[in-house]
């Protein structure tokens, strides 16, 4: 059964890439959420595994990243270990 920690877990697993990948191209989140464009307060939200991202703005990070969606969220699964503070 899938928990809200599990759900949590994943979200917190996702931003940390999210965050990883942006760092890698050396963005800071202004420019990131400049280059995407989103809100930087909702890029930090969904980089800190709070916000619920929703399919569009999972397209623009991705697009952003110049990777598709699939590689974004490959690797991406349920490991408490990950959850971000």
């Amino acid at each position: 059964m899938i928990t809200d920690g599990d759900i949590a877990a994943t979200r917190a697993n996702l931003g940390k890439r999210i965050h990883d990948l942006r760092e890698e191209r050396g963005w800071s989140q202004y420019q990131f959420a400049e280059i995407v464009p989103i809100d930087r307060t909702y890029l930090i939200g969904v980089e800190k595994g709070r916000r619920n991202i929703a399919i569009d703005n999972l397209i623009k990070i991705s697009r952003g990243l110049g990777i598709s969606v699939s590689d974004l969220c490959e690797g991406i699964e349920y490991d408490s270990s990950a959850v971000r503070k």
